[in-house]
């Protein structure tokens, strides 16, 4: 690369592998600055023949984004201000490393269901946005965790009347014209389409943090002004 190239991108906000350190095998290969990674992993498998292709996602990414959390993927050098995807190969190799029973042959399904997640995700926050006005080019995401036994008091109560728990949860974080503003997501299983019984189904509960002024966003959005 030139000395012109621009840092490394930051990948996936939503991790489900929980870690950065579930895809590389030792802590040398982790920049300390920005905790992401020096070098990608994209090494195949003896008989693997994954893409390790990997797709841009809609998600602006914030100037500071360096200081996001070690939940990460493995990044990559890019042009783009915008958050990158994984490869099939990045996703495989790092549910081995989790010690999963991942198929080469799911990989196909399984990351773009990941990468759609993903901009759900984005889409219900945008959706809170618009409650606030951005002269900035519109808000970016700064930094995402991944909280997944952190059960929020919401999740807890809806499960004290019969709902089941989510499977995930993450917070994450926008840039709002300098401004940190964090949003939580509960991740659960969706309704089943009887037309398509075998499709992935998701539902994503997006919304503001319980600060003074998320919970004033919710009681706008409650009662409609």
């Amino acid at each position: 690369h030139t000395a012109n190239a621009k840092p490394e991108a930051a990948t996936c906000p939503v991790d489900h592998t929980s870690s950065l350190k579930a895809f590389l095998p030792n802590a040398s290969s982790v920049n300390p600055s920005n905790n992401m990674p020096l070098v990608p992993e994209q090494t195949p498998t003896d008989t693997s023949h994954l893409s390790t292709h990997r797709t841009i996602s809609s998600i602006p990414r914030a100037a500071r984004y360096e200081s996001a959390g070690p939940s990460e993927c493995p990044a990559l050098d890019s042009q783009t201000d915008n958050w990158v995807y994984p490869s099939e190969q990045m996703f495989y190799n790092a549910m081995k490393r989790k010690n999963w029973s991942p198929h080469e042959s799911d990989m196909k399904t399984v990351v773009p269901i990941h990468n759609v997640v993903n901009e759900m995700c984005w889409a219900r926050i945008l959706e809170w946005e618009q409650m606030h006005e951005n002269k900035c080019g519109g808000p970016r995401l700064l930094r995402f965790e991944g909280k997944i036994k952190n059960v929020t008091p919401k999740a807890r109560l809806r499960s004290f009347v019969g709902y089941q728990l989510p499977f995930d949860r993450h917070d994450w974080t926008v840039d709002r014209c300098g401004k940190p503003v964090r949003y939580v997501i509960d991740f659960y299983q969706g309704k089943t389409d009887p037309k398509n019984p075998n499709a992935p189904s998701f539902f994503l509960d997006v919304r503001p943090a319980l600060t003074v002024e998320g919970a004033w966003d919710r009681t706008r959005r409650f009662f409609g002004f």
